[in-house]
This record gives structure tokens, C-alpha cells and sequence, in this order.
């Protein structure tokens, strides 16, 4: 492993911290507890930002020096991963793999962009479609990878227009990125936010509730970012035109059935969905968690009757080490906060910093994140905890702020290695797509653009559903 720059600033960051914080004397206020809580989690982070070794496996190490220093116990730590939100992710997973295997998705999307006359309406259609898709995929990769065969088919069908093509491939993966926030199982990271929020405030954020304030935010902030890639990557001339893309040409180039009568998998399959989704938005009415329905939904899909895909096949397709990290950063968390080592960083903060500079600042900070922490759910498991935090104590609602910082932390479109699916859609053989330029040039404008527009839920239209930035 080379020392690069970035190794360099943050190992010699992480390493001065930890020798402050092993003086006697020093730094007054702090625990033991705490002062062992903030040098690991200055290590773990250091390891995070500059060095190639795997996230799950630093944080894992993390928890394991927490444990092993009794800063928390052997409970806490193996307790995460029992934890609802994990159960909810595991049966997602397995949900989206009958689905998957049916070829659902090809099909919803053949029927959406069928219907595109103009450029302008082929780039919002496909912007629904993909919104849509954070209902029946968790995980920003898991739906990139689904909705490749479709923009390929599309490609295919456009290769006379290559400025299209180059388009659509920044497309996918930007609003992909954007409309994660639709749901609480569409990014790893906002199942650590919400456990992040209980553990330190008390407050569950649960299914409906997240899609209440996060669905509005991800279908204006999709849409804005479909509308800014189409102005930023395509001339007028190549905006002009008719486009006709029929399902029959997206058939030629997909693996699955796109057209013609549904297969009783097909009908099962999209019946089992639709069932499951009603019931995580109406937990009010009959109370029954969605980790619950999830996981009825899970067994019925790989039942022998009734099922699409066999259990072995779907757990395949479950990223488990992914639930290993958000595990072990949620035992960070659960440090951070009955430590006190949060509450101490946080102290030295200005108590009459308004709600709406407060916002600012975390969404600011929150948004330029992925220069340095390139995994979504690192840098919530570094930022939610000292953002809570610093909110109780500069009186700003908690959860307007954590939502604030996890919105705007799911921007990650700089640089081609910022999220894996701006990595995919990247490097694809034989089809044009966009270079680190495009990329630059997106961001300068994307970047400013739905900062501001998480700002303006935060302080406009989130107190309207309920959440008000001042507590």
C-alpha cells in the first residue's frame, strides 16, 4: 500500500488526535470511554478515506476495539445485526431477486418509454421508471445493475444519435443515485441514519414516515437532475427531433419477455409486490412492522407454489457485507452517543446558530462528502452522529438535520469512482458514454442545484408533513 496525499493528511490527522487524546490532562471534559470512542473512530475514518482496505472489514475491526476496550458490549455489537432495519434489507433483497428473475422491471420500463415522441419526454419517462424501480430494489448498485439491459436496449436503438447515448448513460446512474431517497430500504445508509436516530433520541423513523418526506424529495430532486444532465450533456439540434422507440426494439435486445401476455410468474410476482408496498404504507392502519411484511413477502416469493426464485438463489444476491458494515457502524454509533465522545465534539459549537445557517452548513458539508468518503453509508455512519449531536445542542430538530445530511449525502457524481453506479455506466464496451469532463461539468451545476433544493424541503416543506427544523 503506497502513501498517497490523501493516506498522508488523514493518517497524520488521525495519529495527532490520538496521542491528544492520550495525554493526561488534555482535552478536559472527556471520558475514558470517550477518549478511546473518538481515537477509534479518527482511525476508522483515516482507514476509510485513504486507504484501499475494505470498508466492512475497518469497521468491523472498529467495533471489535470497542468491544474488546468494554467502551460497549459484546451484546450491543452482535444485537445490530438483529436489528428490524437489517431483517428489512435481507428480504427486500430476496423480493428483488423475484423480481429480478421474472423480468418485471424490462417490462414496466419497455412500457414507459414506449410512449416518448420527444427527447425531452424519453429523458422524464425514463426518470419515472427509474424512481419507481427504489420500490421493488434495495441498494442504489442492485438497481444499476437492473436497469443496464435497459439502457443498453435503448443505446442500441439510438446509435445513430450519439449524444443521446452519452446522455442517457449519465442519466441512469444520476437519478438512480438521487431517487434513492424515495425509500427507507433504497440506500444502505438511511437504515443507519434511522438507527443512528434511535439510539441517540429515541425517535423511529419508520417506512411510511421516510416515504412521506423522502419520496417528494426524490421525484423534484430526479427530475431536476434529468432536466440539468439533458441541458448540460446535449445541443439544441440533438433535443429537436422525433423519438420512437417501440418494445419490440427493446425486446431484441433483452434477455426477458418485454412484450406480449403476461407469464402467471410475471402476474404472481407483480400481485406479491404491489401487496407487500400497500402494506409497508399502511402500517398505521394494521400495525404490523414492515420488517414483518417483508419477510412474509420474502417466504411466499420463494415458496414452492407460489414463488419465483429459490431461497438459496435470492440469498445469492444479498450483499452481506453490507449488513456486516452498516452492523458494525451502527455499534459505532451506539459508541459515539453513551460515550459522550459526540456530545464533547460538538460542545465548543455556537448555541445561537439559527436553524436555516445550521442547515446550511450540514448539507453543505454533507454534499462535498463523497471527495473524501467515497461509500454512501460511511459517510452517514461519520456524519449522522455529530450531526444529532450538534443539533440538540444548537436546538435544530435532530431528525430535520440527519434527514437533511443523509439527502444530500446521496450526491456522489464528481468523479467516476464517486458511487458504483457512475462506475458502471462508466466503462461499457462498445457503447459511448460519458468521460470524467461530462462528469465535472454535471456536477458544477448538479452539485449547487439539489443542495439547495434539500434546503428548501428542509426549511419549507418538511415542517408541512410534520418535521419543523426547530424542535
Amino acid at each position: 500500500m503506497t502513501l498517497t496525499p490523501r493516506l498522508g493528511v488523514a493518517l497524520c490527522a488521525a495519529l495527532s488526535l490520538c496521542a491528544l487524546l492520550a495525554v493526561p490532562g488534555a482535552l478536559p471534559g472527556l471520558g475514558g470511554d470517550a477518549r478511546l470512542t473518538l481515537a477509534v473512530f479518527a482511525l476508522a475514518t483515516c482507514a476509510w478515506i485513504g486507504t484501499p482496505v475494505d470498508d466492512t472489514y475497518v469497521a468491523l475491526g472498529a467495533g471489535l476495539a470497542l468491544t474488546a476496550t468494554g467502551v460497549i458490549s459484546s451484546d450491543t455489537l452482535f444485537g445490530t445485526l438483529g436489528d428490524s432495519t437489517v431483517w428489512l434489507l435481507i428480504c427486500a433483497f430476496v423480493l428483488a431477486a423475484a423480481v429480478t428473475r421474472t423480468g418485471l422491471a424490462g417490462r414496466a420500463a419497455a412500457f414507459l418509454v414506449g410512449g416518448a415522441r420527444t427527447v425531452r419526454q424519453l429523458v422524464h419517462l425514463t426518470t419515472a421508471a427509474l424512481v419507481v424501480t427504489a420500490f421493488a430494489v434495495p441498494a442504489t448498485s442492485g438497481r444499476a445493475a437492473l436497469a443496464l439491459p435497459v439502457f443498453l436496449a435503448l443505446a442500441k436503438a439510438l446509435a445513430d444519435r450519439r449524444r443521446l447515448v452519452v446522455m442517457l448513460a449519465l442519466l441512469f446512474p444520476t437519478v438512480i443515485l438521487l431517487s434513492a431517497m424515495a425509500t427507507l430500504i433504497g440506500a444502505g445508509a438511511h437504515l443507519i441514519t434511522v438507527s443512528v436516530l434511535w439510539e441517540t433520541t429515541g425517535e423511529r423513523i419508520g417506512f411510511v414516515r421516510w416515504l412521506l418526506l423522502g419520496l417528494p424529495l426524490a421525484v423534484a430532486s430526479s427530475h431536476l437532475a434529468a432536466e440539468t444532465v439533458l441541458l448540460t450533456t446535449t445541443r439544441r439540434a440533438d433535443r429537436h427531433g422525433p423519438v420512437r422507440i417501440t418494445p419490440e426494439e427493446i425486446q431484441r435486445h433483452s434477455d426477458t419477455p418485454v412484450t406480449g401476455p403476461w407469464t402467471p410468474e410475471e402476474t404472481r410476482c407483480a400481485l406479491l409486490l404491489a401487496t407487500v408496498v400497500l402494506l409497508w404504507c399502511g402500517e398505521p392502519l394494521h400495525r404490523v412492522p414492515p420488517a414483518v411484511v417483508a419477510l412474509t413477502g420474502a417466504v411466499v416469493a420463494a415458496s414452492p407454489a407460489l414463488g419465483t426464485v429459490r431461497l438459496k438463489d435470492a440469498l445469492r444476491t444479498v450483499p452481506w457485507s453490507l449488513l456486516l458494515f452498516m452492523a458494525a457502524t451502527m455499534a459505532m454509533g451506539v459508541a459515539l452517543a453513551d460515550s459522550g465522545a459526540a456530545k464533547w465534539l460538538v460542545s465548543g459549537l455556537p448555541s445561537d446558530v439559527g436553524p436555516m445557517l445550521f442547515l446550511t452548513v450540514v448539507i453543505a458539508v454533507s454534499t462535498a462528502a463523497h471527495l473524501v468518503l467515497q461509500s454512501r453509508s460511511a459517510r452517514s455512519s461519520v456524519l449522522v452522529p455529530l450531526v444529532v449531536a450538534a443539533a440538540v445542542s444548537a436546538g435544530v430538530d435532530p431528525v430535520a438535520a440527519a434527514l437533511a445530511s443523509t439527502a444530500a449525502a446521496g450526491f456522489c457524481h464528481t468523479l467516476p469512482a464517486s458511487a458504483k453506479p457512475v462506475t458502471l455506466y462508466a466503462d461499457l464496451p462498445g457503447t459511448p458514454t460519458y468521460t470524467p469532463r461530462d462528469l465535472l461539468r454535471l456536477s458544477a451545476v448538479l452539485a449547487p442545484l439539489t443542495a439547495a433544493l434539500v434546503l428548501l424541503f428542509a426549511v419549507a416543506v418538511w415542517p408541512l408533513l410534520g418535521v419543523s427544523p426547530t424542535p
